[in-house]
């Protein structure tokens, strides 16, 4: 009998009522829990990406799951992390987003081409509003790890933007900048380009840096 811990599914569904609890149903019958869903499409068809733990005959499952009147099609894929890995999230101005983007990049590579599995979002942003709702947005986001704010001047509903990220266990890296937001960054780092590699390097499990023994340090 095949035993599996976490898997994934692609599916093509009917866009009717009552779809994906038919979906769920086979899934729970099968005792399989979904760790992570999403839905695209909203024409004639959607379609559905599962991540499911728990099943133990998951070839059964996808059978059963082909049998369904509202399944279009149903293929077992790779998960996210298996194929993109662990998020590294860069938030802030235009220039200095390329400046760490373009170190943890290069570290990232470093350590993939070792066997991890590192990505790295980027996305420019001006307005104090604007940053805080991308920073808080990170702890939404699935399999993200760290995230990096590059600017010249953050604080104000940033910084406590910055407090409730941590609180959900994000590591926050920040440019040596004006503002208060260094001022309560896990690690703060002046050269852009070695804030993407320390970035890097303590998410990487190939690496023996971590944040922890450097929190509060400017660099």
């Amino acid at each position: 009998m095949e035993k599996t811990t976490q898997n994934a599914l692609w599916i093509e569904i009917k866009n009717v009522i009552g779809a994906i609890k038919s979906i769920s149903t086979v899934i729970a019958d099968h005792k399989g829990n979904i760790t992570h869903i999403e839905q695209i499409g909203q024409k004639e068809n959607a379609y559905l990406y599962l991540e499911i733990e728990g099943v133990e005959n998951f070839t059964k499952l996808v059978k059963d799951m082909q049998k369904l009147n509202v399944a279009v099609n149903v293929t077992t894929v790779p998960t996210f992390a298996n194929v993109y890995g662990k998020r590294v999230i860069v938030i802030g101005g235009g220039a200095q987003i390329a400046e760490v983007a373009k170190g943890a990049i290069s570290e990232a590579d470093r350590h993939n081409l070792r066997g991890e599995k590192i990505s790295v979002d980027t996305i420019p942003l001006i307005g104090e509003n604007e940053i805080a709702e991308a920073v808080r947005a990170v702890a939404r986001l699935p399999r993200a790890k760290i995230v990096i704010l590059a600017g010249a001047i953050m604080g104000g509903e940033i910084t406590e933007a910055v407090k409730e990220v941590q609180k959900q266990g994000i590591p926050v890296v920040s440019l040596n900048m004006a503002g208060s937001v260094p001022e309560v960054a896990d690690l703060v780092v002046t050269d852009p380009i070695q804030a993407g590699v320390m970035s890097v390097m303590h998410i990487a499990d190939t690496a023996k840096f971590t944040i922890a023994k450097q929190k509060g340090h400017r660099y």
